[in-house]
């Protein structure tokens, strides 16, 4: 390997029948495998389901049916999702649609939960992948239909990919972009056709996240448009009842087509979800208390620890429990704006996070909840550790002369206290960053040689934060940087993170058990850097990045990508684009005590409002039939 590329490895996708892997190689290396039809793909190994499987392990048929799940959405304080809404166009960046609408439409495939990267057939009834890699042929289920009644066709497929390619959201532009074309062989037979460039991981993104959309409906309809009319899906739910910033209902499809299908039978147990939105975190715990909402996720440490002792829980009404958190590389911190000026340099921005003194919060705060997260796959055998192995300093050397030297060091750790609130050593390392990095005192403020100060503004959505940020924007001004807080609305939050205005803004999320290039293209390619509306937020423009990216696009096994995303890892944290913040080993949820579930959870995700089900006994037992 020269000139800072990777090796190109032979392209291997897992082609599952009857748990059998088949590893198809590109044009020219290796021998021709034979072309048959599956029911499953998996980016490496063999698949856990065999074809005409009855049910995914976690699904429960025998569970009754019936009943309604409220709850408001997870995360608010973090994620992006709004809390109201003004379009059901979920397909774009304009507007805001309200969560969950994925589930009123099915994809061409389905991922396991129970698998870290295995997608079964849905609407497709089997696939076919040529001996290159890059064809597609689908075959659709003949039984598919929409909500209106119309049946899901090729057409469809074909107007949903090419759509979504050319005027869809940034998300789905990133996974779409090596799709070529896509055609109609007859109303069932569908070939998609790619570039060659796609990585082994595109086809299961594209087969098993896009949504399949009716062209008929958007016939005479402006594809972009905000719309309070939901458009017919062809999944397990459709909307309901609704009003604009206080809920949403979605109601179960009763005469779904897929139900009796191995991979939709045993889910979907409830009549009715509603998602009941709130201004702020308390208004939504006082609703969960009064039993107007049923199930929460609690995302505060201080509210766990300290105020769930309202009656309904003396009396038993309420449970409290704790599910194991997902088998997934995740990433919480806040996210510095490389594209200002102020923040070029990796030393300020490495001065910046050493103060934020997360073990005094831990423990005064948080009541010692947490954990500090240094990795940005915490939670994975991708996050680096110690000194650079051999085979990471392989894909490393090309670039010594574009990076920071600290990325071939031991990987970068956050700064330590003693959780005093007291220890200066914070304060003495950032000083000398700063001052490494031209910044001057003058009057107690940091300001660059053109004499303008250093601002920070910390750009947040939820009053639940001023608590926890207040003691490190004090540290912050102590050495002389102008640091506050903004507090901004849903929608605006919305509009200035997908137009990158801001300074500082904290965000969470979670990536596929197995990252694909799709994703982390999105999070920290060049070419999201500037697109409006992707999660590049601190703007990572790095070759060395791009090429680890498009290399862990062809690893060949889960141990070939974890070497890459180790040394993508190490270059991201010598960066300082994020300032990590913590994490957590479950979930921590409470719930009105009317529900069944099965356990253990399955390991690559948690949507109870498809898991669980109404239990009448349990429900009339605390006044609640």
């Amino acid at each position: 390997m020269t000139g800072g590329q990777v090796d190109r490895r032979r392209f291997t996708l897992g082609i599952a029948t009857a748990g059998a892997t088949v590893l198809l190689p590109r044009a020219g290396k290796g021998a021709n495998p034979v072309e048959r039809p599956v029911h499953g793909l998996s980016a490496f190994g063999d698949l856990k389901y065999p074809t005409d499987f009855a049910q995914f392990d976690y699904a429960a048929p025998e569970a009754p049916q019936g009943g309604t799940f409220a709850f408001s959405p997870s995360n608010w304080i973090f994620n992006q999702s709004p809390q109201t809404f003004n379009t059901f166009n979920t397909f774009v960046l304009q507007g805001e649609a309200p969560p969950r609408m994925e589930l009123c439409f099915d994809s061409l495939m389905v991922r396991a939960i129970d698998e870290p990267d295995a997608i079964y057939c849905a609407l497709a009834e089997s696939v076919t992948i040529s001996a290159d890699g890059n064809r597609i042929r689908i075959h659709l289920r003949p039984q598919a239909r929409f909500h209106d009644g119309s049946p899901v066709t090729a057409d469809d497929v074909v107007f949903s990919m090419m759509t979504l390619k050319d005027r869809g959201h940034p998300s789905l532009l990133v996974t779409l972009a090596q799709l070529v074309s896509a055609s109609a062989e007859d109303d069932h037979e569908v070939t998609l056709t790619f570039s060659g460039k796609q990585s082994n991981r595109t086809i299961l993104s594209v087969a098993g996240t896009v949504p399949v959309l009716s062209r008929a409906y958007y016939d005479g309809r402006d594809f972009v448009a905000a719309t309070l009319e939901p458009p017919p899906g062809s999944g397990p739910w459709r909307v309901g009842r609704f009003e604009i910033g206080r809920f949403i209902e979605y109601q179960r499809v009763r005469d779904y087509w897929a139900s009796d299908l191995g991979f939709a039978r045993g889910l979907d147990h409830f009549d009715r979800l509603r998602i009941d939105f709130f201004s702020e975190r308390q208004a939504a715990f006082e609703a969960f208390k009064k039993g107007e909402t049923a199930w929460r996720e609690e995302f505060t440490a201080k509210v766990w620890a300290t105020e769930y002792d309202f009656p309904a829980i003396a009396q038993g009404r309420v449970k409290r429990g704790q599910f194991p958190a997902e088998k997934r590389p995740s990433l919480q911190g806040w996210a510095i704006n490389t594209r200002l000026a102020k923040f070029a340099d990796p030393r300020t921005r490495r001065a910046i996070g050493a103060l934020f003194d997360f073990e005094w919060t831990n423990r005064n705060i948080f009541y010692g909840a947490y954990e500090r997260s240094h990795s940005i796959f915490e939670g994975s055998d991708f996050a680096a550790s110690g000194e650079v192995p051999p085979d990471e300093l392989t894909l490393l050397e090309p670039w010594r002369g574009e990076l920071p030297r600290e990325a071939f060091g031991p990987a970068v750790m956050q700064h330590v206290t003693d959780g005093t609130g007291r220890d200066r050593s914070p304060f003495r390392f950032a000083d000398k960053l700063l001052a490494e990095a031209g910044w001057q005192k003058r009057g107690g403020r940091l300001v660059d040689a053109k004499g303008e100060a250093l601002t920070i503004e910390f750009l947040i959505r939820s009053q639940v934060f001023e608590r926890m940020l207040g003691p490190y924007v004090e540290n912050l001004r102590k050495i002389g940087i102008a640091a506050t807080i903004r507090l901004v609305d849903p929608a605006q939050f919305q509009a200035r993170t997908d137009s990158f205005d801001y300074d500082i803004v904290g965000l969470a999320f979670s990536f596929e058990a197995n990252p694909t290039e799709e994703g982390l293209r999105n999070f920290f390619h060049s070419e999201a850097a500037a697109r409006t509306g992707s999660s590049n937020y601190p703007g990572v423009s790095v070759r060395a990045v791009d090429t680890l990216i498009e290399a862990a696009g062809k690893a060949a096994s889960h141990d070939e990508l974890a070497v890459i995303l180790r040394a993508l890892d190490r270059i991201l944290r010598a960066g300082q684009y994020w300032v990590p913040n913590w994490h957590s080993a479950n979930h921590r949820v409470a719930y009105w005590d009317m529900f069944g579930f099965r356990e253990p959870k399955p390991d690559y995700a948690f949507p109870p409002e498809r898991l669980w089900w109404f239990d009448e006994e349990r429900a009339r037992a605390i006044g609640r039939a």
